[in-house]
């Protein structure tokens, strides 16, 4: 969003004179006339009156003595009313005394001018508070606009997470009923699977979106169970093999310091589709960082007090300095041509949901490495041993 310029202060700005003697109010009219727009008053009454008419001033001046209803309580009733209590007031006085500055301060007063007036003085006080007035202003409409463009984005995302669904759901039943035409040459059969596939991608954004928008709102329905760090790494190597293979990339899996097993486990508490995706945006962003030829690592080990379950993900290519401080955040993305922004963005909200913590290192010159720890799951074998580490601060989104 562009950010409005300021309004001029003295743009015809409306001043209201509240004195009870009309020498006094000619005085300042006269300093004040090739500057603002005015209006007097001669009475807190017909002060009030003005305050909360249609055309409301910007600023109002006002004599502390005046007889019935004096300034102060002027200025009580003003402050006591909603619709003119943002209203800044000068009060102007032939007083000195701390106790009586200080009485107008505790009412809601903006500034003391004191008599005899000096021109130059009058007119810096009054730009200082409607320089202040235009601030206020124009950030109650920066914020009006936040609130509008949440709102319509919060409307957009309820018809791609709802409204979406039951047509693409329509359009992926067609494919199959196509398949079933003996007549359809491979050709047309690969097109009709490649539509499919493409709905199913698209299904399967659209249910993450609503899991995401779950979990930022604290509406994820979490039931923790033992998951398998291990089996869970081996399953998104699996998926990820075409992008690891185009780049002619290695993938080394330890465990405690050596390859991992067959037989090899490491238990976390958590969600079994959250643990997948999370190491599934993890490694993604990890092949696609790294230059070709080189080796990613990831290692798993428990460590702590109390024990965690790490998984450090390791990769050549360093994190862009412009974005280390924001590498979590949502929408980040630098040097990939179809990146959204979302995917260390989600890692870092489910890593939330789950208990643990996200957090960047970039400490290692022409290294980019990850660590991810989540709470270890009681029934974790005895044989897995903890080891002291240094454990970075988590990254977290502003």
């Amino acid at each position: 969003m562009t950010d409005a310029p300021l309004m001029d202060p003295d743009a015809r700005s409306l001043i209201l004179i509240v004195d009870d003697t009309p020498s006094n109010i000619a005085v300042i009219s006269g300093i004040l006339k090739d500057h603002y727009r005015l209006k007097a008053a001669t009475s807190g009454e017909k002060a009030l009156a003005l305050a909360g008419a249609a055309d409301r001033p910007d600023l109002i001046l006002l004599d502390v003595m005046m007889p019935g209803m004096d300034g102060y309580e002027v200025c009580r009733r003003l402050k006591a009313n909603p619709d003119t209590a943002a209203l800044p007031v000068i009060f102007l006085t032939a007083k000195a005394e701390a106790q009586d500055e200080a009485l107008g301060f505790a009412l809601g007063c903006a500034d003391y001018i004191h008599k005899p007036f000096r021109p130059e003085i009058m007119l810096a006080r009054l730009r200082t508070q409607l320089s202040l007035v235009a601030a206020m202003r124009q950030l109650a409409a920066q914020n009006a606009a936040l609130i509008e463009a949440a709102r319509l984005r919060e409307d957009v995302e309820h018809i791609v997470r709802h409204d979406l669904k039951s047509p693409l759901n329509a359009i992926l039943a067609a494919p199959q009923i196509l398949l079933d035409d003996p007549t359809l040459s491979e050709s047309q059969r690969g097109m009709i699977r490649l539509i499919e596939t493409a709905g199913y991608r698209m299904l399967d954004m659209i249910n993450r979106s609503l899991d995401l928008y779950r979990m930022e709102n604290g509406l994820y329905d979490l039931h923790p169970v033992p998951v398998d760090l291990v089996g869970s790494a081996r399953a998104v190597l699996a998926e990820l093999e075409a992008a690891r293979a185009a780049k002619n990339l290695v993938v080394a899996v330890r465990l405690n310091d050596r390859p991992v097993g067959p037989t090899d486990r490491l238990l976390v508490q958590g969600d079994p589709l959250l643990c997948h995706s999370l190491l599934a945006n993890l490694v993604k962003n990890a092949l696609e960082a790294s230059p070709r030829n080189e080796t990613v690592t990831l290692d798993l080990f428990a460590a702590g007090n109390p024990a965690q379950g790490h998984a450090v993900l390791e990769n050549a290519g360093e994190v862009p300095p412009a974005i280390r401080e924001r590498f979590f955040e949502k929408y980040v993305t630098v040097g990939k041509r179809d990146g959204t922004g979302l995917g260390t963005y989600s890692a870092w909200m489910m890593t939330r949901t789950l208990g643990g913590t996200l957090s960047l290192d970039t400490s290692v010159a022409g290294r980019t490495r990850v660590r991810l720890c989540l709470p270890l799951d009681e029934e974790n074998e005895a044989g897995h041993q903890t080891r002291e580490v240094a454990i970075p601060l988590p990254a977290r989104p502003a």
